[in-house]
């Protein structure tokens, strides 16, 4: 890690040997997203089900994310700084000390090499995992899937990319301090490792493979934990489009031991887009982890829930979306806090704003 740490700063006081093509800019942006879950199932917590770490109040206005980012690029340096806010930093930096409770995005990369886009990142970032992020205007749903929830959203550690020449392929090599941590668990000093293999032939169809090596518990508990992400998105029509993924995970059920708890969640979405400014999505999606590694339950047969939602949105502007989202769970343990323990409904709507500008330097 010291050996890589070194490198990157001799690379970045000696990047000026790398050609100049592009001109620098900075840019500035901001996203808002209050939003407004009404639970069919009426917790008194005020909270939705404990597996769910996005849009998780409910009966209730609130800010699920909103945040403020500053860019910087140039043909040998890059670097991002985002400052955030909302019921999801609340519930994903939990583990996380003071001020780094509030950090989105923290990163600096160089380009390693002149005539290759080869890139090496160090610092906090988005996660290589999956097709959903933490931004919803990004996404298909207005919520994230199960899967999203309870696989990383951003991770930190040095990040290697590279881009094929015909931008068909993208490469990533990482070095993590560990599964969603900006800081390491405490106890622990093994680092974590990732891929991202990107393949796409054709506007009209991706294929992604991601996974994750590590260990996410004090040294002295060592348990590995082997993680692999599949999705594939295309468009089947002009106006419909199909992302479908899969995570399948495995982790040691104690240190040094031969044997495993599983848990997989296969996702399929369908997007429709029927006129300008209009579109349906449509999720189906199962989330199985009956030794309770990811969401704990302390029931019997551990977590299995199937999930359905559809929803409607409606591009205001070229920078305001409004959505309206029918969501339900039904789970074969009794998990839920309602008459009706096995299932969980939902009606949630949100609105989005994000705004940005650029600036060019000559």
């Amino acid at each position: 890690m010291r050996l890589i740490i070194l490198l990157f700063i001799y690379l970045t006081i000696t990047n000026r040997i790398i050609s100049q093509n592009l001109v620098p800019s900075t840019s500035f942006e901001g996203y808002l997203e209050p939003y407004l879950i009404v639970d069919l199932s009426q917790p008194t917590s005020g909270q939705r089900p404990n597996f769910l770490y996005s849009y998780n109040k409910q009966n209730e206005v609130n800010i699920n994310l909103a945040y403020l980012k500053v860019s910087y690029v140039d043909s040998n340096t890059r670097a991002s700084l985002a400052f955030m806010a909302g019921t999801y930093a609340n519930a994903n930096m939990i583990n996380e000390p003071g001020l780094l409770k509030n950090i989105m995005e923290a990163a600096v990369g160089i380009k390693l090499l002149r005539s290759k886009e080869l890139w090496m990142d160090v610092g906090v970032f988005p996660s290589h995992i999956g097709f959903e992020s933490a931004v919803g205007k990004d996404c298909w749903n207005l919520t994230r899937s199960i899967a999203a929830d309870n696989s990383p959203y951003f991770e930190s550690g040095i990040k290697m990319t590279y881009t094929s020449q015909n931008q068909k392929w993208i490469t990533k090599i990482l070095l993590l301090n560990g599964w969603q941590r900006i800081s390491r668990p405490p106890g622990s000093y093994t680092p974590a490792l990732g891929h991202q293999l990107t393949y796409q032939p054709s506007e009209d169809l991706v294929f992604n493979s991601s996974s994750f090596v590590g260990n996410d518990y004090p040294s002295a508990s060592r348990k590995m934990r082997y993680f692999h992400n599949f999705y594939s998105q295309l468009r089947i029509r002009n106006k419909m489009y199909l992302t479908s993924g899969i995570d399948i995970g495995a982790e040691q059920t104690a240190k040094r031991s031969t044997s495993y708890h599983f848990w997989y969640a296969p996702v399929v979405i369908i997007k429709y887009i029927p006129k300008k400014k209009w579109a349906i999505s449509l999720r189906g999606e199962l989330y199985s982890d009956k030794s309770q590694v990811i969401v704990k339950t302390l029931t019997p047969n551990g977590f299995h829930t199937t999930g359905l939602s559809t929803n409607i949105d409606w591009e205001i502007t070229d920078l305001a979306l409004w959505r309206l989202e029918l969501r339900g769970f039904y789970s074969r343990e009794p998990i839920f806090t309602s008459t009706n323990y096995h299932m969980n409904g939902a009606i949630n709507t949100s609105i989005s704003v994000r705004f940005n500008t650029h600036t060019t330097q000559h």
